[in-house]
């Protein structure tokens, strides 16, 4: 049967004081990053959005178009008709002939007059269009290049942290095997408890470096002395003495 090690209490604050370490350089390289990485997929989304109304306001324009050169041949066939039936005015028999073939002329025409009320409409509409659609380009240019800059910063930053980033995160991956799992996943939820990702905090100045909490002198003792895990009663970090918190460096 294979021998499974067992860790003392002092080796296994120093696991941990060492994976909070490592972690809290990864969150200062986040802090650089600040609020780009969500303003870049932000201005992404929304330039999504503004391509997706260009391309509305386009189809739109385009079915009016369409819809002015039906109209145009409308009128063509009624001009069309209206000469036929005026050829055929010319050889008419009688005067419920001619009275018939004036009906069909006047019929054409009305046809033609509203086919140039829905042509001077829909160019209208296509003219305000224009409009909207010149607009959408405008905004596009400018939130693209509002991107461009945001996203020039973000890699700058992203390569002059490149190799460090590289470098805490395996320390990380590598810390993290040396941590037994339900203390990992102890840590783990109290660092994901607040914003500062403080789960491990050394005791300074007689109170917790977390919450500022007081920590009472037998508590202290009891801290240093490494018998068991201690944590604070106010906001439930893992706290560790001065000096271990000063002998565990990460490079």
């Amino acid at each position: 049967m294979a021998h499974v090690k067992e860790f003392s209490v002092e080796e296994k604050l120093t696991s941990l004081l060492t994976l909070q370490k490592i972690e809290s350089k990864m969150d200062e390289i986040k802090i650089l990053k600040g609020e780009l990485p969500m303003e870049v997929a932000d201005l992404e989304d929304e330039i999504t959005g503004l391509h997706a109304r260009q391309t509305r306001i386009e189809e739109e324009i385009n079915g009016v178009t369409e819809f002015i050169e039906q109209r145009k041949n409308a009128i063509k066939e009624a001009e069309a008709l209206i000469k036929k039936y005026e050829k055929q005015s010319e050889n008419v028999k009688n005067n419920r002939e001619f009275e018939a073939i004036n009906k069909e002329v006047e019929m054409q025409q009305l046809e033609v007059k509203l086919a140039e009320k829905h042509i001077k409409d829909a160019t209208e509409e296509i003219a305000e269009k224009a409009v909207l659609l010149e607009k959408a380009k405008k905004n596009i240019a400018a939130k693209e290049g509002v991107l461009a800059n945001k996203k020039g910063e973000l890699e700058k930053i992203i390569a002059a942290n490149e190799k460090e980033e590289k470098h805490f995160a395996k320390l990380a991956t590598d810390a993290k095997q040396h941590v037994e799992p339900r203390l990992l996943a102890s840590y783990e939820k109290i660092r994901h408890s607040y914003r500062n990702g403080l789960a491990v905090v050394p005791v300074e100045r007689d109170a917790c470096g977390g919450c500022f909490n007081a920590i009472p002198p037998q508590k202290q003792s009891e801290i240093r002395q490494h018998k068991k895990i201690m944590i604070c009663e106010n906001c439930g970090r893992i706290l560790v003495d001065e000096e271990l918190n000063n002998n565990v460096e990460v490079k």
